[in-house]
């Protein structure tokens, strides 16, 4: 009975994200579905068009090429992001030690600077002209990759500047390897395990589910923040080779003032980013589907 209290005495507590998740996320979602099938310029009261802008989209060989420049640059950046968490969770996961804190707080630190500065400091760090890791990269005889100037050079750029926000991540995946009982690796260790087998077949196996749900949210992270790198480091190019698709739809509605155009093609980013998502989860739930036949 004190259990049921408690729990509706903690129901009100959830009021002010439900009320905060209407207002920011489905109040947003619902006009931009709305729009998606009008004709809307901001100037004017938005005219129906029906499946006008469907078809238009599917022609839209820029739209295409944006949402595959995403893919490409998630599917290179979204494994980093997952070794750089878990690995630094790996390291870093015993729960005492100056150089742990230390440790924990500089993977952390780069999730707090905010995205528009952090790409800024990208964009002097890989400036053909004096950036420091160009002239590293002579300093050691590396050929010159073209950061900002060539299309997979720019690419590596937006690559680079997203590989290392990985806070949040980290912070849940410490949390899971925290959570795993030092009983299990006392017994490995007694029976004459090594750590690699141990981080093989105890470790990684256990934290499985969380890197499969970091991998879902990293998708979804990385396809959306790619807008700011790709404005303020590369602006899209060199040739469009950077033109990821929340940049494009951004051009679209706020340079050319296609909002209604635009908001289909968010609906439609939307759609495939939560197909991308939910992949994974199918997958996995697959494959601990034939674990419990065995």
């Amino acid at each position: 009975m004190r259990r049921a209290g408690t729990a509706v005495w903690r129901q009100p507590l959830a009021v002010p994200y439900l009320v905060g998740s209407l207002l920011l996320v489905l109040a947003p979602l619902g006009l931009a579905v709305v729009l998606a099938f009008t004709d809307y310029f901001g100037f004017r009261a938005p005219e129906f068009t029906g499946l006008g802008n469907v078809s238009r989209l599917v022609d839209d060989r820029a739209f295409w090429d944006s949402v595959g420049i995403s893919a490409v640059v998630a599917a290179v950046v979204v494994p980093f992001r997952l070794l750089l968490a878990v690995g630094a969770a790996l390291l870093l996961a015993r729960r005492r030690g100056a150089m742990m804190t230390a440790g924990r707080a500089s993977v952390y630190l780069p999730s707090v600077i905010p995205d528009a500065a952090w790409a800024l400091l990208w964009l002097w760090i890989l400036n053909p002209l004096y950036g420091p890791l160009p002239a590293l990269l002579g300093a050691l005889g590396v050929p010159d990759p073209g950061f900002l100037t060539t299309p997979w050079g720019a690419r590596l750029a937006l690559v680079l500047v997203m590989t290392f926000q990985v806070g949040e991540a980290f912070t849940v995946a410490l949390a899971a390897r925290i959570a795993i009982p030092a009983r299990l690796h006392e017994a490995i260790e007694l029976e004459g395990g090594s750590g690699w087998f141990a981080m093989t077949r105890v470790t990684l196996p256990l934290m499985a589910p969380i890197v499969i749900v970091l991998a879902v949210r990293d998708v979804v992270v990385v396809v959306q923040n790619a807008f700011v790198p790709a404005l303020l480091v590369t602006g899209g190019g060199p040739v469009n080779a950077t033109l990821t698709a929340p940049l494009l739809i951004y051009r679209r509605a706020f340079e050319y003032g296609e909002l209604g155009y635009a908001s289909t093609l968010s609906v439609t980013l939307l759609v495939l980013t939560g197909i991308a998502a939910a992949l994974p989860l199918w997958i996995a739930a697959r494959l601990a589907a034939r674990q419990r036949t065995r």
